[in-house]
């Protein structure tokens, strides 16, 4: 059997707007996913907008519950920005009490609540100044951060700052998948840079704040696959590396921005507008931990015919489509387990070996009610066999003196996906939209039960 370390951390992880709903009720002031939604909502999948999502601010009691029955020892979730301060000043004392209790609960029930302050919901209020693109969000920021820290640290131990910082950056300023759907890559590194300085201010907050626990930052990040050994594959793969994985984790772990990322932006007239005190900030906030979400690998090959100045990360690196590769057919994502070990051993030989965790991996299936079995219940043994696979590679990185303390899925129970609403189905428990959102357990969920109970699982010959 393969044995996990003593105390992992076996769990899921979810957010706030993704999972709440009542996203107009209870106090809460709009995000830029309400106001999309209220603009365009022909963009979002099936119409499923951000309203009502999975009723977790109703059914709270009942998730924890059904979290403890499965086996989870801890959830990851975050705290709305425009619920807790609805015009970023004032306190809403009705999101203060579901929080408390939401928190009371998972703690009463054995199970460690690893809190998050932003998971792509930028209030509305911010995004009419501008946004991430304003300085002003990083003070904003911070003192959410640290109205946060005062009404939950009590509370809560394990904090982190951010969820894939990159996601909001690349989505709303390169892809237009996030609002406001910009094309701009020099502001898009305006946005990272005043992203980077907002965790900094709540790193420095927390570590003002005297609570006890630790913070982290969780990141989506790993070392990019070039198609050949070729010098112009290299510093393609070179450049994404910078770009994808070191401008969050080198500040966020070592306290400096590379000076190979600044020289390239250099090169590319892309140099965020900095603050002189900035460098020092950054040097003396690093994190307690990290989160790495795994999904797919990165893979990249030399661009084909790039613009210099670059005026999209595809001037610099040019996504590889391995012939190869092995694929989830009901999502169309990449599955390449190994990543896991490289990603255990890019932490231990490169980022001192600083304690991390797998905060999120998972399979994404569309119409996955095509699986129901006779009992009503989703026979989902393609995420079990995606799971051991996954936690096989990790192991092997632990067994390697890799640092790392857990694993949580993408996610408990199904979920809403920004604009792709409810296609794609990711939980151990499924959630019926046209039946009072009942939940109902997957097979997978009942193997994660024994996985936990066992600290382990057998390798099949």
């Amino acid at each position: 059997m393969l044995k996990f370390p003593k105390e992992f951390l076996w769990g899921a992880a979810a957010s706030a707007p993704q999972t709440e709903g009542h996203s107009l009720m209870n106090g809460k002031s709009a995000t830029t996913w309400d106001k999309w939604f209220e603009m365009s909502p022909e963009k979002f999948n099936d119409n499923q907008g951000p309203s009502n999502t999975s009723n977790t601010y109703e059914m709270y009691r009942e998730d924890v519950a059904n979290m403890k029955k499965i086996g989870l020892n801890s959830y990851r979730t975050s705290i709305s920005w425009a619920r807790l301060l609805p015009d970023g000043q004032n306190l809403n004392q009705e999101a203060v009490d579901f929080y408390r209790a939401y928190f009371q609960a998972m703690l009463d029930n054995g199970i460690k609540p690893i809190i998050n302050l932003f998971h792509f919901d930028m209030p509305w209020w911010l995004m009419e100044k501008g946004g991430w693109e304003n300085r002003e969000s990083v003070d904003a920021f911070g003192f959410y951060a640290k109205t946060a820290f005062e009404q939950f640290g009590d509370l809560i131990t394990e904090w982190t700052t951010f969820n894939e910082p990159m996601v909001h950056v690349e989505c709303g300023y390169l892809y237009k998948f996030h609002y406001p759907e910009v094309v701009d890559m020099k502001r898009a590194v305006q946005v990272g840079y005043n992203t980077l300085m907002a965790h900094v201010m709540a790193v420095n907050e927390f570590r003002n704040s005297g609570i006890n626990g630790r913070i982290g930052i969780i990141l989506n990040v790993l070392p990019a696959y070039s198609r050949s050994d070729d010098h112009a594959d290299l510093q393609a793969k070179k450049a994404s590396d910078l770009i994808n994985t070191q401008s969050f984790l080198d500040p966020a772990v070592l306290g400096k921005v590379p000076e190979e990322l600044i020289e390239l932006f250099k090169q590319n007239n892309l140099l965020p507008t900095t603050e002189l005190e900035d460098a020092k900030l950054i040097k003396f906030n690093t994190v307690d931990f990290i989160g790495i979400n795994y999904y797919q690998p990165r893979r990249v090959q030399a661009p084909t015919n790039p613009k210099i100045p670059a005026e999209m990360p595809e001037d610099l690196y040019e996504p590889y489509d391995w012939p190869d590769k092995e694929i989830n057919p009901y999502r169309g994502w990449e599955i390449y387990p190994r990543a896991l070990f490289d990603i255990a051993m890019m932490m231990k030989d490169k980022y001192h070996n600083i304690p991390w965790y797998v905060s999120e991996n998972g399979m994404g299936v569309a119409d996955e009610a095509r699986f129901k079995d006779d009992s009503g219940m989703i026979d989902d043994q393609y995420r079990i066999d995606f799971i051991k696979e996954h936690l096989e590679q990790l192991h092997r990185g632990i067994e390697a003196g890799s640092n790392c303390f857990g694993y949580h899925m993408w996610t408990y129970i199904d979920c809403w996906s920004w604009l792709n609403g409810y296609r794609n189905r990711y939980g151990f428990y499924s959630v019926d939209l046209d039946d009072n959102y009942k939940r109902t357990v997957k097979k997978s969920g009942l193997w994660f039960k024994e996985l936990t109970k066992n600290n382990g699982f057998e390798l099949e010959k």
